[in-house]
């Protein structure tokens, strides 16, 4: 998830694109491509009508067997987050309904691990009692028959005393994740918890070739840990606000991160997953069809209305792209 006015002061609700997108297609759909990025990487806007309806739509977590989906809805000042969940119907999704584990308290950024028996995420909720905690920290529910336990949140050094995004798992066991430490490079960082087989081990850096002092937030590791993608803050080699990046380890070593320019606008680009058959990179923006040439003629107030209310009016989206097209891992 991004980070809120609680996190990072740098947020609003601005956004910047050139040009329009299609309208909503179906409920459940996955609508035709709507937009050509940069370099002539196709963009679709994913799932309208479920996961990307006008509202505040973020994060994408698909189950290994690509079945059953978590994402995530914010409200409007993007101060509250609610885990959501479907499942495939014939050739789409079912309607969306609470995640078993959320709807209360301010749930966000659910990722399965790869063999979609453990699901991380963050949650305000109370360690005990009844009063919701001044930080996210990591929690967790296990598979448990067609359903989930009841949260766990996580014991050892992953958890400190701010706020921690985005737990991301490899097949391995270790978590990437973001939070402000000590010893950072200024700011938020990402870093990684190593699993010992009895616990996590104590977090971290991700070094000078992923973290720079303008902030990096919401990792997302492929299984292998081969390449990472998050995104980063206002960095020099990017577009806008918050961009996405990539970094690919050689020989146990992370490359330097490079922004994945086909993607990202002077809007903001964020919450990256990638599907578990490794085709398909998600992600979320606040790219609006509000900016760019004027209709060519005025708006009815219905058209007004509907631009205000569909998906393109600014607030968080949900998109996908072919890993292929971005030179990205084994999808080269």
């Amino acid at each position: 998830m991004m980070p809120s006015n609680r996190r990072f002061r740098a947020w609003t609700v601005a956004a910047v694109l050139a040009g329009s997108f299609a309208a909503c297609a179906a409920p459940g759909r996955t609508p035709a491509p709507a937009a050509a990025a940069s370099g002539g990487v196709v963009l679709e806007r994913f799932g309208d009508g479920v996961f990307t309806t006008g509202a505040w739509d973020f994060f994408v977590a698909l189950s290994p067997d690509g079945e059953e989906a978590f994402f995530c809805r914010a409200n409007g000042s993007f101060s509250h987050f609610t885990i959501l969940q479907t499942r495939r119907r014939g050739d789409g999704w079912a309607p969306p309904r609470m995640a078993s584990f959320s709807g209360r308290w301010s749930d966000a950024d659910p990722h399965y691990t790869p063999d979609g028996r453990r699901i991380f995420f963050i949650s305000n909720r109370p360690v005990s009692g009844d009063t919701a905690a001044s930080a996210y920290d990591v929690w967790f529910v296990e598979r448990e028959g067609d359903g989930w336990s009841a949260p766990r949140r996580l014991e050892g050094p992953v958890n400190g005393p701010g706020t921690e995004w985005s737990p991301s798992p490899a097949a391995n066991g270790n978590l990437y994740f973001g939070t402000v430490r000590e010893g950072g490079r200024g700011g938020n960082d990402l870093y990684v918890a190593r699993w010992t087989g009895a616990g996590y081990a104590e977090p971290e850096n991700l070094g000078d070739s992923i973290n720079t002092a303008r902030g990096e937030v919401e990792p997302w590791i492929a299984p292998d840990e081969s390449y990472l993608v998050f995104s980063g803050q206002a960095r020099a080699d990017g577009a806008g606000g918050f961009d996405l990046y990539v970094s690919e380890r050689v020989g146990g070593v992370w490359g330097k991160a490079r922004p994945l320019a086909a993607l990202n606008t002077p809007a903001y680009e964020f919450n990256p997953s990638v599907s578990p058959d490794g085709r398909w990179l998600y992600f979320s923006s606040t790219r609006s069809g509000f900016d760019g040439p004027p209709p060519p003629a005025p708006l009815t107030y219905a058209e007004l209305q509907r631009r205000l209310l569909e998906p393109g009016n600014g607030l968080g989206d949900i998109y996908r792209v072919e890993l292929r097209a971005l030179g990205i891992g084994a999808a080269r």
